[in-house]
């Protein structure tokens, strides 16, 4: 009698400690998608070069729908409109395709991206005066000369392969990517309605964490040093 009685201790005390564990795990869901959904974080996935050498392909990135806009940041946004169909979809649009790592990140409020967003580098703000290039083939901000770690380009190549001047209106953005020599960015699309510009209202969050895979997990730079004194608005 003494045996069963211990023996139906044990079954009984090893069922509460999984009873136990089931519901710390899913307490610890719940507190992370309360998390999640308080700081509005999402994932993306990077399925093109157009951000290299700061995105690789197959990149996963964490995003916050809250933070507010600076130059540097990297940004995820919905076509202004002829984007992809210009040649985005190939070389500067995120995907979500349905791996076991989106559909975790899924199951906890990290939802994935839209089939009409990109991914790029806010360069120019409102009101801001962007021209390429100066004689040592450097990108100006209002006058600034910048110097750009971030980009990806060939010994001897402008900041640039495309010249422009342009000043920002009211209320968009200039975005570019990183591989500058492959990325159909706010250059490319001068031709089209948007004539290049991003409305802030299309921004949908900033990256701020390569999240995947986990030898890549970083915090994303906005380099702010890089556009020190760009805040001088030319006259």
């Amino acid at each position: 009698m003494g045996e069963r009685t211990a023996a139906f201790g044990r079954r009984n005390s090893s069922g509460l400690r999984f009873l136990r564990d089931v519901v710390v795990i899913l307490l610890a869901a719940l507190l992370v998608s309360f998390l999640v959904k308080t700081f509005l974080l999402r994932s993306f996935y990077i399925p093109s070069g157009s951000m290299m050498n700061t995105l690789q392909i197959n990149d996963h990135v964490i995003v916050n729908e809250r933070a507010s806009l600076h130059r540097g940041d990297v940004v995820v946004f919905h076509d202004p409109g002829g984007w992809l169909d210009a040649g985005g979809a190939v070389e500067g649009r995120t995907a979500s395709p349905r791996s076991a790592f989106s559909e975790s990140l899924s199951a906890v409020g990290l939802g994935v991206d839209k089939d009409d967003e990109l991914i790029k580098r806010v360069i120019g703000l409102p009101g801001d005066h962007v021209q390429c290039c100066h004689a040592l083939g450097q990108m100006e901000v209002n006058g600034v000369p910048l110097v750009e770690p971030y980009v990806r380009r060939a010994a001897g190549q402008a900041a640039s392969g495309i010249p422009f001047d342009v000043t920002v209106p009211a209320g968009e953005l200039w975005v570019m990517g990183d591989n500058r020599y492959a990325s159909a960015d706010s250059r490319v699309h001068q031709g089209l309605p948007s004539k290049g510009f991003v409305p802030e209202s299309d921004v949908v969050a900033r990256a701020f964490v390569i999240s995947w895979p986990a030898q890549r997990w970083s915090w994303l730079n906005d380099y702010p040093s890089v556009f020190a004194g760009t805040d001088r608005k030319p006259r």
